[in-house]
């Protein structure tokens, strides 16, 4: 059994050697020396238990070979999840720079498990009366084109029954290599196709009941390794499927536990119709048997999850005998009465399993027959009884809040078309598209007829209006709902899904628009979404094609000339803000006769004419980089980046720090040693570094590690402030935003919090502003601006209902700085820049001590300097902005005393500077 390194090396041990590469020399003595006697006490059992780069690692650590083992360690960094294989019989790890013949065997060498297989469906259809299985499926760490011509199989196999081979057809597949994530290896020639004939399954032409797994077979060196085939989480790989094979057997096949298996199912009766029945107090369900067959008596329909909470139903012989040919139909009556056990309007959906019994004894869930139509039927406070189906085909009974179901979906010219009915107040909805990541959301209207209870929808998904600019849905999954006009958030959002029996004729259903695929997909069996496709091309991206783009086509790109190009990044292709910004627009002012070429992800920045767009991370972008003579940007460009001859390479960074960072982070748990460490190579690519006052130069300069030319020039995106058009572009926000004539604006920024995470670069919404009652004090003469951190993704409750207003969009925040009568924010360095406007400032500190004291570190005591009063409760924030002239009045010595350190040079010639000192730059 392989194990983790954390369950068998100490914490600190770890810790010391991830960093061993940037340790001193009596570090490194000191770490060998312990790591040696760890590893004597383990015993060589223990060792022989971790991964195979672990391993390699912690023998060079015993045997103290530095050299090596600092070789692999920069080797694991570029390539975390994936190490290189030689051995055609007896396969080992082969780490260039690592002498793999100094090694011994049960260090270097690996076992079968160490190359399993991954293998995962991404489609599952009939075509032609089999079943197509699409997929890939590859062993990790495999060399580079495999072991030969070995063919590779596929088999379907009984529990302790016989094996059946089917067919296994080789395909192209660039999702492998880019589903795998990592860069090292490419797995594009491991796509497959594999056709199940059901026919096969046949034991001496009949149907016989059983599961079937689906095994496939790789070549490995030394042999074959078997694997199982995974389950997407979305479409036709992610859900199972019924059809019907006739002579009273169906096919059910889908994913246990992960794995795909095919079940060969007799029913012996289905339900094949449903309706109201007794005028509307029953629900009535058609059931078909073979004539001959075991006779169904009854239905049994349980609550789920309430032991002994069981109704029985008479099945009775249907009028009029079968419409089918040997075919018997029963019917029997269930009253809403027994299925309506919700007490509350918005309580969870109560299930209830439906089982059929035969008169000889037997019992099973009951299933619908293929074709089944579901329904719906309303009860009272505002809930519905559904009856419907699921992949395997059971029928499912819900007692639930009324759902939008689509019946409809078409693209017409470029718009997708949805239609469907709702049994609640259509009249009150709005249709909401949220990114399933994200939760971004874009409200749409609803086209609704209340004498049908339908609505219909246009969706115009490269046309999303953002303030006054029009833009594509931004790439992911935007689900479909229905929201109430005066929701004060989603959590009442009605979802919007697919009809049962409507799943396979409809979706996927795509469509390429203006340069992007968009697609209509299901997740959770019926409920739909929106993918919106990426931009990049398969040849862009992934680990491993971005790694080609860094270092075979960017050298190739160097070698020719360089263009008279600004190329610039604002906040990673962002946004169209910030000193670069500030600095383009400076360019065109002086008629510089440059190219603009500006970095956008994935679609997302509009820009104004003259600068033409440049894909994040496109093979256009890493030539523009490569070949433009200026770059501007206000983040890193990573280590891989260097600065060719000729260029100049404006770095002007985005904040004054009032949180330590960089190298000022050393010997508290915040520290990373290997970005550290990279710190004096990634600056050196800059040829000017911008700071935006005299508190920041030398922290910059420690920080950052920075060797080259600080220029203290001010920030330029911070001349707004200056600019004799300003109360013109306040105007314009204003207008764009809509906001009310008259109304104060309140500016709300904090940042994020470390130790609020959904994921490892993803942060909660830390919200302790009580909004509603915000709402009840200020909305007569106010309204509250709510600018998320990038990095925060919830929603924001309240928005969009006339006081809470999300501008976490809004391309610049500096346009808001100008709308903003007070600013409210935390430890973010807006409140340096915000500074420079002389309007007031109120710090909503809840945290301060825990934040100060275990997350971050601040530079100065923020308690003393603060231009504001810090707050601790939302109630004394509401106070304050009701106050708000008493503070400005109470801290204006404060607030002049903090302008003059940390708001100089503040003259609006900040961007002057820096742009004479780039073009100066550019003579040399």
């Amino acid at each position: 059994m392989v194990a983790k390194p954390e369950d068998i090396i100490p914490e600190e041990l770890r810790r010391r050697m991830r960093y061993l590469p940037e340790a001193d020399a009596a570090e490194r003595e000191a770490f060998l020396g312990e790591a040696g006697a760890f590893l004597a006490s383990a015993g060589q059992a223990t060792l022989r238990k971790l991964p195979p780069v672990a391993r390699i690692k912690w023998h060079l650590a015993r045997e103290r070979r530095v050299e090596e083992l600092l070789t692999v360690l920069a080797f694991e960094r570029e390539n975390p999840t994936a190490f290189p294989v030689r051995g055609r019989l007896r396969p080992y790890v082969a780490i260039p720079g690592v002498d793999g013949r100094s090694l011994p065997g049960h260090v270097s060498r690996l076992h079968l498990r160490e190359m399993p297989v991954r293998a995962k469906a991404t489609e599952v259809l009939w075509q032609d009366g089999k079943l197509l299985v699409r997929g890939y499926a590859y062993v990790l760490n495999l060399p580079e084109g495999g072991i030969g011509p070995m063919p590779r199989l596929a088999w379907l196999r009984a529990p302790g029954g016989r094996r059946v081979p089917v067919k296994y057809r080789a395909v192209e597949s660039a999702r492998a290599t880019r589903d795998s994530r990592q860069a090292l290896h490419s797995y594009d020639d491991w796509g497959f196709e594999i056709t199940i004939d059901p026919a096969r399954l046949k034991s001496r032409g009949r149907w016989k009941a059983g599961t079937w797994g689906l095994t496939v077979a790789l070549p490995r060196p030394g042999g074959y390794v078997p694997g199982n085939v995974e389950r997407s989480d979305i479409g036709s790989a992610g859900h199972s499927q019924a059809r019907d094979l006739g002579d009273g057997a169906r096919l059910v096949a889908g994913f246990t536990e992960d794995r795909f298996r095919v079940t060969v199912d007799l029913p012996g009766a289905e339900v094949v119709a449903q309706a109201a029945s007794g005028g509307g107090e029953a629900l009535e369900l058609t059931l078909s048997a073979p004539a001959g067959g075991r006779r169904p008596t009854r239905l049994r329909v349980q609550r789920k999850g309430h032991k002994g909470a069981e109704s029985e139903y008479p099945l009775a012989e249907a009028e009029g005998g079968a419409e089918e040919p040997g075919q018997v139909r029963f019917t029997a009556a269930v009253p809403f009465a027994d299925l309506t056990v919700a007490t509350e309007p918005r309580e969870k959906t109560q299930d209830f399993l439906a089982h059929i019994d035969f008169a000889d004894g037997t019992s099973r869930r009951a299933t619908v027959r293929e074709g089944f139509v579901p329904g719906r039927y309303p009860r009272p406070l505002g809930r519905e009884i559904a009856v419907t189906t699921d992949g395997p085909g059971l029928l499912k009974l819900h007692d639930r809040a009324r759902q939008a179901v689509v019946d409809r979906l078409e693209w017409v010219k470029g718009a997708l078309v949805v239609e469907g009915s709702y049994t609640g107040p259509g009249e009150r909805m709005r249709f909401v598209l949220r990114h399933g990541e994200r939760f971004e959301e874009h409200v749409l209207p609803l086209e609704w007829s209340a004498a049908q209870a339908r609505f219909s929808i246009r969706v115009q998904p490269d046309r999303m209006r953002r303030y006054d600019d029009v833009l594509p849905l931004r790439a992911g999954r935007w689900y479909f709902s229905l929201r109430d006009q005066d929701a004060w958030g989603h959590g009442e959002d009605v979802p919007v899904k697919l009809r049962a029996d409507l799943i396979e004729p409809l979706i996927p259903l795509k469509k390429r628009v203006a340069g992007r695929t968009y697609t209509v997909n299901r997740r959770y069996y019926d409920r739909i979404f929106l993918g919106s496709g990426p931009v990049l091309t398969s040849e862009e991206r992934g680990a491993h094609r971005q790694r080609e783009l860094r270092q075979v086509h960017t050298p190739r790109f160097k070698t020719e000339p360089l263009r008279e190009a600004v190329f610039y990044n604002s906040f990673g292709g962002k946004q169209f803000s910030d000193s670069p910004r500030a600095i383009h627009e400076e360019l065109v002012r002086r008629g510089t006769e440059v190219e603009h070429l500006w970095s956008v992800a994935d679609a997302q920045v509009a820009l104004p004419p003259g600068v033409r767009a440049v894909e994040w991370h496109s093979r256009e972008w890493y030539e523009a980089l490569a070949r433009s003579r200026y770059v501007v940007t206000n983040v890193g460009l990573g280590d891989w980046y260097e600065r060719r001859e000729g260029q100049v390479v404006v770095q002007t960074w985005h904040g004054t720090p009032l949180k330590k960072i960089g190298a000022d982070l050393l010997g508290t748990p915040k520290a990373n040693l290997a970005y550290i460490a990279s710190l004096p190579h990634r600056f050196r690519q800059f040829d000017i570094v911008v700071s935006p006052n005299a508190f920041t130069t030398p922290i910059m300069r420690n920080a950052f590690r920075c060797e080259g030319e600080i220029l203290e020039a001010g920030y330029p995106r911070n001349d707004i402030f200056h600019r004799e058009d300003r109360e013109k572009t306040a105007q314009r926000v204003r207008a764009a935003l809509g906001i009310p004539q008259g109304k104060k604006v309140v500016l709300y920024a904090p940042t994020w919090r470390d130790d609020q995470r959904h994921t490892a670069s993803k942060f909660k919404l830390d919200l302790r502003v009580d909004l509603n009652a915000a709402r009840e004090a200020l909305s007569e003469d106010h309204v509250f601006l709510f600018r998320k951190h990038p990095k925060i993704l919830d929603a924001i409750p309240g928005a969009g209902q006339g006081f809470v207003w999300d501008v976490s969009a809004y391309p610049d925040i500096a346009e808001l700085y100008l709308i903003a009568d007070v600013l409210i924010t935390d430890y973010s360095s807006v409140l340096f820049d915000f500074a420079h406007s002389g309007r007031p400032m109120l710090f909503f500190t809840y945290d301060l001590e825990h934040y100060r004291d275990t997350l971050r570190g601040f530079y100065f005591d923020f308690t003393e300097k603060a231009p504001g009063p810090l707050i601790k409760t939302s109630e004394e924030l509401i106070e304050s902005i009701r106050d708000i002239d008493f503070v400005r009045g109470r801290y204006a010595a404060k607030y002049e005393e903090f302008v003059k350190e940390f708001c100089e040079p503040s003259d609006g010639l900040a961007t002057s500077r820096v742009v004479d000192r780039m073009l100066q730059l550019a003579e040399r």
